[in-house]
C-alpha cells in the first residue's frame, strides 16, 4: 500500500488529482446552480417587465458654444 505521499507511485498521485478535480467541479456546479435557482422563490416573486418611457428632448452644448441635438 502507498501510505506516504513521498513513496506513492504514479497511479496513486493520479487518483488523488482526479478526486480533487471531481470535488472542485462538484462544488462549482452546486454553487452556480444554487445562485441561479432560488428554490421556487423566483416563480412567486416574478414581476412584469420594467418599461422605461422617453423623457423630454435634451440639448447639449460643447465648449465652443455649438448646440448638439
Amino acid at each position: 500500500m502507498n501510505w506516504s505521499m513521498y513513496t506513492a507511485d504514479r497511479s496513486t498521485h493520479l487518483k488523488i488529482v482526479v478526486v480533487g478535480l471531481c470535488a472542485a467541479l462538484l462544488i462549482a456546479v452546486i454553487g452556480i446552480s444554487a445562485r441561479e435557482l432560488n428554490l421556487g422563490v423566483d416563480i412567486m416573486s416574478a414581476q412584469g417587465p420594467t418599461v422605461y418611457k422617453a423623457g423630454a428632448p435634451v440639448a447639449f452644448t460643447v465648449r465652443d458654444g455649438t448646440v448638439i441635438r
